[in-house]
């Protein structure tokens, strides 16, 4: 006997009524493992290292978040698509593209904590991967913050390769003392 599959959540292009369901959805996570940068004279280490009690992070709001809202007032460059399980928003993707360097930059993409694992953030990464196609770009490029091991290991398993960081960007912010990992893959 087979247990009824749940149906696949709904991907498409944000729409103006979809603002607030991303403007609220819970970006927060937990994790048992951080990145630890160190600098040395001949350049940088990254390290992974276990923390104890395991890390929350939640992020403050964003007066940001949202702004792309689909086709609406976006401009041809910059998208967010959403992902819907049963109507409900469950995750985004906002990306911009840059003609200059044919980049397009992964502005913001969270799932909701029920939806990840499931394929959701996976997902709407291709639908970019998509748009930057379209686009004519040659990579994405994404920022990720030096304590969001998940994310860096699911971008990971997504194609991503570390590009560069940033010891200084999250100073003065109430990420001071995390630092700004930059990763990057191909659009093929």
């Amino acid at each position: 006997m087979t247990t009824p599959q749940a149906p696949a959540p709904e991907y498409r292009t944000a729409r103006p009524g979809d603002r607030e369901a991303i403007e609220s959805l819970d970006g927060s996570f937990l994790t048992s493992t951080v990145f630890e940068v160190t600098a040395s004279d001949g350049g940088f280490a990254l390290r992974e290292v276990a923390v104890d009690p395991p890390l929350r992070k939640v992020f403050p709001p964003d007066p940001d978040d949202g702004q792309d809202d689909g086709d609406e007032g976006s401009g041809a460059d910059s998208r967010t698509f959403v992902a819907l399980d049963a109507g409900v928003l469950c995750g985004f993707a906002a990306v911009t593209y840059a003609p200059w360097n044919r980049r397009l930059t992964v502005d913001d993409i969270e799932v909701a904590p029920g939806h990840r694992g499931r394929g959701v953030g996976r997902a709407l990464m291709e639908l970019a991967a998509g748009f930057a196609r379209e686009r004519g770009a040659a990579h994405l490029w994404l920022e990720v913050s030096s304590v969001n091991a998940p994310a860096v290991h699911a971008y990971r398993r997504m194609g991503f390769t570390l590009c560069g960081l940033d010891t200084a960007l999250y100073d003065g912010t109430p990420a001071a003392g995390e630092h700004a990992l930059f990763m990057s893959r191909p659009c093929g």
